[in-house]
């Protein structure tokens, strides 16, 4: 997809359309829809197109479990304007085409996984829109984060790196440590896939960074990183090294992504918080913390075990 160009005419019009609708006006799904859901989807594509001549993709994998479906809100009322608007403006990649995933809990929850199409514009709120805010998530101490990995790995195709070998950028954002592995029972049930074994969480990164540069941004303010955050944090900076990012206000979570993205493209970590106003630099500074240099998320994990 990715068939067209943002217009932030277009998004403030939006944004000031649902600015008085509650969360539960706005995402009013009760159940997973055929679109979004991932049984139903053999690929996502971002193409090259008039439009976007030099595409480059974007996943944002959103933890969709209890406290953590504000992170939905947040982006449909301000982070997709600031995330696109921002990349447009700053230019650390070329023609961003966005997709946004819903990220919940394999073991428990009835829709683990939901998934946009690649979108160039407006179009990526109303799917946005159509996310089931299940709430759900158990008492296994982690959520499936891995769940993106494995969609990007085996489901996506993207001419960014079909043409010309330019990794794109997936995001997995929330406040509890990754899951130990992927069931095989989990990928027929979420995904309709057969999978002859389970597949360690480690060996799904290790597919999705073939094609996909892969960060981790640490919710604090939810409430199982604030009750254990030397666990997350460990358990996070184990598997992907500077790679996994903490992040203190979770309404500034489009501003980090940009700036992980100039940073990772070869900007200076500390010219690039500075660039933001007020107390936005500041989160922005203390998060860039963990990146020291542009490096590639699967290098870090050399000589790491974990999982």
């Amino acid at each position: 997809m990715g068939t067209a160009r943002w217009s932030p005419e277009d998004w403030d019009i939006y944004a000031s359309a649902i600015a008085r609708k509650s969360a539960s006006e706005i995402f009013k799904s009760s159940s997973i829809q055929k679109d979004l859901d991932p049984r139903g989807i053999k690929f996502r594509e971002s193409l090259d197109s008039d439009f976007n001549p030099c595409s480059t993709p974007i996943i944002v994998a959103i933890d969709n479990t209890g406290s953590m479906g504000v992170l939905a809100e947040d982006l449909i009322r301000n982070g997709l304007g600031v995330l696109i608007e921002e990349i447009y403006d700053r230019r650390p990649v070329s023609d961003p085409q966005v997709m946004c995933m819903a990220v919940g809990d394999a073991w428990f929850d009835r829709a683990a996984l939901q998934v946009t199409q690649f979108e160039a514009d407006i179009r990526l709120a109303d799917q946005l829109s159509k996310f089931w805010i299940e709430g759900g998530g158990g008492g296994n101490h982690f959520e499936s984060y891995n769940l993106p990995w494995y969609f990007a790995a085996t489901r996506t195709k993207c001419d960014a790196f079909l043409k010309r070998q330019k990794k794109g950028y997936l995001f997995t954002v929330g406040d509890e440590p990754p899951p130990p592995m992927l069931l095989a029972k989990h990928a027929e049930k979420i995904l309709g896939d057969s999978l002859q074994r389970d597949l360690s969480t480690r060996e799904l990164l290790t597919m999705a960074s073939k094609t996909w540069e892969i960060f981790h941004i640490m919710i604090e303010q939810g409430s199982y990183y604030r009750g254990q955050p030397a666990e997350t944090k460990r358990s996070w900076q184990n598997l992907l090294g500077q790679s996994a990012i903490p992040l203190s206000d979770h309404t500034k979570l489009a501003e980090l992504v940009v700036s992980i993205i100039e940073v990772n493209e070869g900007a200076n970590a500390t010219k690039v918080a500075g660039s933001w106003s007020g107390s936005t630099a500041l989160v922005v500074k203390q998060s860039l913390g963990a990146m020291k240099s542009p490096k590639s998320p699967i290098a870090s994990m050399s000589g790491v075990t974990r999982f």
